[in-house]
């Protein structure tokens, strides 16, 4: 199970967000908030040695990393396969 909490604690070590990653909201998107695509990657990179999991390429889009909600399903979904 990915939380909410998790989620939010590794966008609170990336650069970008780190000054408001505590007030973002599930929905809200991080592009809006100062995430570029530099940053996607190294939020990606935290993710994956997290999670110990593997972004898929068709995964890598802005879509997955826009929203907390959307980074907790894609890496929900990549957990769950990792377990079966």
């Amino acid at each position: 199970m990915v939380s909410l909490e998790e989620i939010r604690n590794i966008l609170a070590r990336n650069e970008a967000l780190a000054p408001v990653a505590g007030q973002i909201a599930e929905d809200e998107n991080l592009f809006d908030k100062g995430l570029d695509s530099f940053g996607s990657v190294q939020l990606m990179l935290a993710l994956e040695e997290h999670f110990d999991v593997e972004f898929p390429d068709h995964l890598l889009s802005r879509k997955s990393f826009s929203t907390i909600r959307s980074i907790r399903e894609t890496v929900s979904s990549l957990v769950q396969a990792e377990a079966a």
